[in-house]
């Protein structure tokens, strides 16, 4: 429930803009409000959970979800859809790590190993479901129900872990780096507010990014000082001398920049530009979930001997041949093509996030698993908000160069489009300014996938340098 949500609105975002008078660089904010909102809250969930109690919080965490889900339905402005995502994502940033630690103290101890692969599975099915679900109920019910769908399942987990789960309380108050924790919260969010408004703002040309732009230097350096300083901090420094951790900690943010970057470029591009309806678009982000889940179901079979450096190789490959892919696209292209980039990049980061994690871990301090794997998983979180907010900057910036370009070509020197303009009523003259924005449109979006081609590619060459797995005990 909670990772379905994150690209719910994804299919239905045209009807979602119209009714809230959304701009196109807005949209943005309601994938990146979600996720760093997430990325908040999740490294304090556990201690939330020690203070307060498992259940206190967990509760609240359900009760604080449902409010945002309402409110989502009960906005009028873009900033009250935003604002309600942001409650959105604050509550899931707890649910997420602490209905692992439900699960696994219920779970009998010889269950409890391979649950993670299992949980995970779990969650890429739920991003990979949602925007099928939300296109499907928003083609006939409309765009505000699609939220409604997860109020019945929330209020059965509320009443099951009321009923059932026993309270469990820490002893005594555990410690927790707020220092630490605040300022790279502090750089963070300056850094996504720096790429969400810079645009909007005209950059630095407004005193706001300028202060969001001082917020991130700000935040980042202190954490870094404090960091190497401090004898106890946020990420602890066991796990930055790790070297295959820390390489494939730098892979898992790329595969985070990936993997929601391409959904929320892929359906508008499908809804808007091509015409497809919301049902077909939401559909089309089937063969990308069958992929991913099928690899990583089938990963789980491969045989604990074998050397997953391999296997991380291949995942990174089939994910950059399958943007490479998706540079062919165009207003001509039917549904197979879409299918078959989305099948292909599924199968490669289902083949890498599993391979990838036990190469991480395979070299690690037991004693460091339980932080290293919250580290791991942040940094996917801050892939993807990240990546979603970078796209969507360049994406404005391409349409509007390649939207002079297109148009420069209209001019009284050329007899062709001269003779075809000036006798054009303004109905006419606006449809085809339509028309040269939604080429430039696709252009811009093929240009995105390109950035998420190269981000892949970047981090290739780290899987030279990972050392071979000897696992620990």
């Amino acid at each position: 429930m909670q990772s379905a949500n994150l690209p719910l609105p994804n299919a239905v975002l045209r009807f979602i803009q119209g009714a809230l008078s959304m701009s196109d660089d807005q949209a943005g904010w309601v994938f990146t409000s979600y996720l760093a909102a997430s990325a908040i809250t999740l490294p304090i969930a556990q201690w939330l959970a020690g203070r307060h109690g498992l259940k206190v919080v967990y509760q609240a965490a359900i009760a604080i979800f449902v409010l945002g889900l309402l409110l989502t339905t009960l906005a009028t402005t873009p900033l009250a859809f935003v604002g309600a995502r942001i409650v959105q994502g604050a509550a899931s940033g707890v649910l997420a790590p602490l209905s692992m630690g439900i699960a696994l103290e219920t779970l009998a101890p010889a269950r409890r190993g391979k649950f993670g692969a299992v949980l995970t599975a779990i969650v890429l099915l739920g991003i990979a479901s949602g925007p099928s679900i939300g296109g499907w109920v928003g083609e006939y019910y409309g765009w505000r129900s699609i939220f409604y769908i997860s109020l019945p399942l929330s209020a059965f987990i509320f009443l099951v872990v009321n009923r059932l789960l026993q309270e469990k309380k820490a002893e005594k108050s555990p410690p927790f780096d707020f220092f630490g924790f605040g300022t790279f919260t502090l750089g963070m969010i300056g850094l996504q507010m720096l790429l969400d408004r810079g645009e909007r703002l005209d950059w630095f040309a407004s005193p706001e990014i300028w202060l969001e732009a001082l917020a991130c230097a700000l935040g980042l350096y202190l954490f870094v000082v404090h960091v190497l300083t401090a004898k106890v901090h946020f990420v602890s420094k066991g796990l930055l001398k790790d070297r295959n951790f820390v390489l494939s900690t730098l892979i898992f943010f790329a595969l985070g920049f990936v993997l929601l970057s391409t959904m929320a470029l892929t359906s508008p591009m499908l809804d808007e530009l091509l015409g497809f309806p919301p049902i077909m678009t939401g559909s089309l982000t089937i063969p990308r979930g069958v992929g991913l889940v099928g690899a990583f179901i089938l990963m789980g079979r491969v045989r604990e001997g074998l050397d997953h450096r391999a296997f991380v190789a291949a995942g990174v490959a089939l994910v950059i041949y399958a943007n490479w892919r998706m540079l062919g696209y165009s207003p001509l292209m039917d549904w197979r093509s879409v299918a078959v980039a989305g099948a292909l990049q599924g199968a490669g980061l289902g083949v890498l996030m599993p391979s990838l994690g036990k190469v991480a871990f395979s070299t690690l301090d037991p004693k460091l698993r339980p932080e290293g794997t919250g580290f791991f998983n942040l940094t996917r979180v801050y892939g993807s908000t990240l990546g979603v907010a970078v796209v969507q900057l360049f994406f404005f910036n391409s349409t509007q160069a390649m939207h002079l370009a297109l148009a420069s070509h209209l001019t009284a020197y050329r007899a062709a489009a001269h003779s075809v303009t000036a006798s054009m009523s303004l109905p006419a003259l606006a449809g085809l300014n339509e028309m040269i924005t939604g080429q430039a449109a696709l252009i811009a979006i093929i240009d995105q996938f390109k950035i998420l081609m190269w981000a892949m590619l970047l981090v290739s060459p780290l899987v030279i340098f990972l050392r071979k797995p000897v696992p620990t005990n």
